[in-house]
């Protein structure tokens, strides 16, 4: 992957750190924000700015992006200044946004209209995990394409796991946000009985 150019989309708590590993590794990477100040310590390390998302994908072969919601998605991929607006023919797109399933799909038809594809590959680990290289990446899209990038997860993922075609990446995350939010209902729960039953809940926990 060390010949190829790498495009990457949104510092936030956990893009920065990410993207940081690449950095480490040797790649010299091609960074585009919201704000710039937030990219700030990425172009300190030699990453070069640019100002839209367009820009950068005019000169980037492998594009990665990690951002907010998934209108923030919509609006990175198909806006006035998007990604799809001079994407080149065998880019490979990589969304690490946790979105939803059906825009995973309908990015993934898009890439492959232009003649390019895409990968979502949504991540679990908070920010940590992120600076630790420590996260779970959950893969979908085409199997040879997860495998052609696997080098670039394996920079800040411990467990990158292909789940399917287009959008299994999504619909994992999902399972894991659902498994989350039980656990987090359980626990309160317990609390609340071990509360009335007169425990010490710090040393119940």
């Amino acid at each position: 992957m060390k010949n190829r150019t790498i495009g990457w989309i949104g510092t936030g708590l956990m893009g920065s750190p990410m993207a940081l590993h690449l950095v480490d590794a040797g790649y010299n990477l091609k960074v585009n924000n919201r704000t710039r100040e937030k990219a700030q310590s990425l172009i300190d390390k030699g990453c070069q700015w640019y100002d839209t998302p367009a820009s950068l994908a005019v000169d980037s072969d492998v594009i990665m992006t990690i951002i907010g919601y998934p209108k923030d998605v919509e609006e990175v991929y198909y806006g006035d200044n998007g990604i799809f607006q001079t994407l080149k023919p065998g880019t490979i797109l990589v969304d690490m946004t946790t979105t939803k399933p059906s825009l995973a799909e309908k990015i993934f038809l898009t890439a492959v209209d232009s003649g390019a594809t895409s990968v979502d590959a949504p991540v679990s680990g908070g920010e940590v995990g992120a600076i630790n290289g420590a996260l779970s990446v959950m893969a979908g899209g085409e199997e040879k394409i997860v495998e052609e990038i696997m080098p670039l997860f394996e920079l800040f993922g411990k467990s990158v796991i292909y789940q399917g075609p287009a959008g299994s990446g999504q619909h994992t995350k999902m399972c894991n946000q659902i498994t989350i939010a039980g656990t987090m209902i359980g626990v309160c729960e317990a609390l609340i009985y071990g509360y009335k039953a007169g425990l010490d809940l710090e040393t119940v926990l």
